[in-house]
Order: structure tokens, then sequence, then C-alpha cells
């Protein structure tokens, strides 16, 4: 957390009196809840739901990261010599070297993206693993996540049934693509696929603990010191806040290569089928890249849109449930923990960033599109400026060839 608000929070913490009446003080320990200690490691391991119902997930992680190293470089070799030899030819042949080219790119990037945080990944989970038992202890409830080992499992299954998908449809769709260099891609291409699990998953699993936070706030209104109580749920809520960034800025840098090479993959494949479509008509090789654009632009709405939903639930909808509190029926030391409920949630906006690079939402997604639109028009405007000079080209030829035809003795002179 920001030193700053801590210091707020601090302060609120501190005060006294409210409306000029005394308020009752409490402990700092009794305040954060019961505190997680060497003695509680076989409670922790029991009650990390979490991490047993997804470890199916992070297991297919560790499976991918061998990568097949001598294959890859060969392949990508061969796309630039293709990319080399081609680009006197068709101009999609060239663009679809620049695709998978650009597809390739996370292959060689994942020991410096991925890798390199392990450690902030370390701090995730083990975050993770202690708000777990630390809600246990307490709303006296454990974290209930419906369905999330079946909904793992089946995504892992999914991402490479996609791949396969995906892949294939490009060997039916494009002559070129031979299948021999499908091997290279499928990885890869479940490898975007898990990185979007692994966000849906965790995404999910916020707003899951957020509702539950929610259902139980009435515990905390009923209890015998609903104040103590109350200043408890609110560093509990702080805490899953804080884990919302710990994501961000655990998988800052994979996440961030991730958007760009979307963003580029979906750039060039549109440019690539509205220049063929105007220049040659549709065809399976424009079908293809509309399959890749689709399968871009469908991974970055389901992180953008996970992501809002995420922090609406964590942030709005408990913000909401708290001003819904009868404060009438509440003594003064619940009613200022209310108050600094609130004034906790717009201190701590639960915001899913990449380490401060830029905000996961719909807004990032309404931004890509904005920014490959505005390419794409200066793209096919010298697309179209080049349509136009060859057809003055060949307007220009069909005249010379016409006049000549028609005044044989010009070339008669011409050839003097």
């Amino acid at each position: 957390m920001n030193p700053n608000r801590i210091e707020q929070i601090r302060k609120f913490d501190a005060y006294k009196e409210f409306n000029g009446k005394a308020i009752k003080e409490y402990d700092a320990k009794e305040v954060y809840g019961p505190q997680i200690t060497d003695k509680d490691g076989e409670l922790l391991d029991k009650h990390d739901s979490f991490y047993i119902t997804t470890k199916s997930l992070l297991v297919l992680f560790q499976i991918m990261g061998v990568m097949p190293i001598m294959r890859v470089p060969k392949l990508g070799k061969d796309r630039f010599a293709n990319f080399q030899q081609n680009s006197n030819k068709r101009f999609d042949e060239v663009i679809y070297n620049i695709i998978f080219l650009s597809i390739l790119i996370p292959h060689f990037l994942i020991p410096v993206a991925s890798w390199r945080h392990g450690p902030q990944v370390a701090i995730f989970k083990n975050m993770w693993t202690h708000y777990q038992l630390k809600y246990l202890k307490i709303t006296g409830t454990p974290i209930i996540f419906p369905n999330l080992h079946s909904l793992t499992w089946g995504l892992c299954v999914f991402s490479w049934a996609l791949s396969f998908a995906v892949i294939l449809s490009q060997h039916y769709l494009q002559d070129d693509f031979e299948l021999w260099h499908s091997l290279a891609y499928y990885h890869i291409i479940a490898m975007l696929d898990g990185f979007c699990s692994l966000w849906y998953i965790n995404c999910n699993a916020f707003g899951t603990a957020s509702k539950g936070l929610a259902t139980n706030l009435h515990k905390a209104l009923e209890a015998e010191d609903p104040a103590l109580k109350l200043a408890q749920y609110r560093h509990l809520w702080v805490d899953l806040s804080h884990m919302m960034q710990q994501l961000g800025r655990a998988y800052s840098n994979m996440y961030g290569i991730y958007c760009m090479v979307i963003f580029f993959t979906t750039t060039i494949s549109l440019y690539g089928s509205l220049s063929e479509i105007l220049e040659h008509g549709l065809s399976y090789k424009e079908m293809g890249l509309f399959v890749i654009v689709g399968y871009c632009m469908t991974l970055l709405f389901i992180i953008c849109n996970e992501a809002y939903h995420a922090t609406r639930k964590v942030g709005l909808e408990f913000q909401v449930r708290l001003l819904n509190v009868n404060l009438g029926v509440i003594d003064r030391n619940a009613q200022r923990e209310v108050e600094m409920f609130l004034v906790a949630i717009a201190k701590n906006p639960p915001i899913m960033n990449l380490d401060g690079f830029t905000n996961i939402n719909r807004e990032l997604f309404t931004a890509n599109i904005s920014f490959m639109s505005t390419y794409l028009i200066v793209l096919m405007q010298f697309k179209l400026t080049l349509l136009r000079q060859g057809t003055r080209k060949m307007l220009k030829a069909i005249t010379r060839a016409f006049f000549n035809a028609t005044t044989p003795g010009t070339d008669m002179e011409d050839d003097e």
C-alpha cells in the first residue's frame, strides 16, 4: 500500500472522538485481526483451497515452461527466409510471414518477461494462502470457490484444444502453411490461452472472495462488538485490494507483451485482409486472417472484461453494500467504522494494472480498437494511393498501346 494511505488510515484509527463523544479504543492487533504465525503452517496448507483447486493450471505452466529450443529457432529462421524471398511476391504472402513471426516472439521473451518475476508470483500466491486463513479466522467461514476445480481442468483442456483448432485452421486455409510448421505454434497458442485462463480464474476468485465478505457483513453488525469486527473486515478488504494490485505486478511483463503481440498481430491481420479483399477479393487466406483477428480480440476482451468485473465487485458493489447499512440501529463506534471502511475503499481502489504501466479494464479494450482504427486508416490510405498509382500506370499503358495501334507510322518513326 502507498505509505501516505497507510498514514491516513492510521490517523483515522487514532481518532478518539466522534461528534464530540468518546470512542472506544482498540489494540492494533485486534484491529488487524488474528496474526498468521509459523505454527499455522498446517492450517495454511489445509485451507488453501484456491491453490488446491487451481494446481492443475500451474502444473500445466510448469510443463509448458520446457520449450522446444531447437525447433523454434529453425522455424523462425525459415519464416524469416520466406519473408526475404517473398518480398517481391503477393502482399498476402509477405503479410502472413510477418504475422507468424510476431506470434513466435513470446517463445523468446518468456525467460525475460515471466521467469524474472518469479519472486513476485510467489508473493502473490502466498498472499492468497494467508488471506484465506485470515478470512476463516475473522468470518468463521472459509472462502468457497464453486466449481473452480472442474473449471480449471476444463480450461487446461480447452486451451490446448483451441490451440489445435486455430493452428490447423491456418494450415487448411493457407497454402504455404505446412503441417510441420504448426508443431511450433501449438505450444505458443496454448500458452496464450493458458495466461488468459489464469487471469480469468484469478478475477473470478477476487469476485468470489468479495461476495463472501459482503455476505458475512451482517455477522459483523450483529456481533457483540460490531465496531471491532468492522475494523477487521476493513483490513481484510484492504488485503484483497492489495492482492488485485499484486496480480498485475507479478505478471506485468508477461501480460504487457501479451497485449502488444495481440495489438500488432490484429492490426497487421486486419490490414492484410482488407488490402487483399480490395485488390483480389475474398479468399480462404483472408478468412484465415479473420480467424486470427477474432481469436486475438477475444483474448483481449476476456482479460479486460474480467478485470472490469473484478474491480466492480470488489469496489463498487461492496461500497454500495456499506452505504445500505442502517446507521440508526448501530452504535457510534460502528458508525465510525462504516465511515472509515468507505474511506478505505476510496483511498485503496481495487484497480488492476500492469505495475503502473496501464490499467486493465474495458477502457483498455476500447482504446486498443481506437488505436487499431487509426493505424488501419493510415495504412489503407497508403494502400489506396498505391492502387491509384497502379491504375494510372495501367491506363497510360493502355492509352499508349491504343495510340500506337491506330498510328502505325509513329512506331516506324520511333523505330527509326
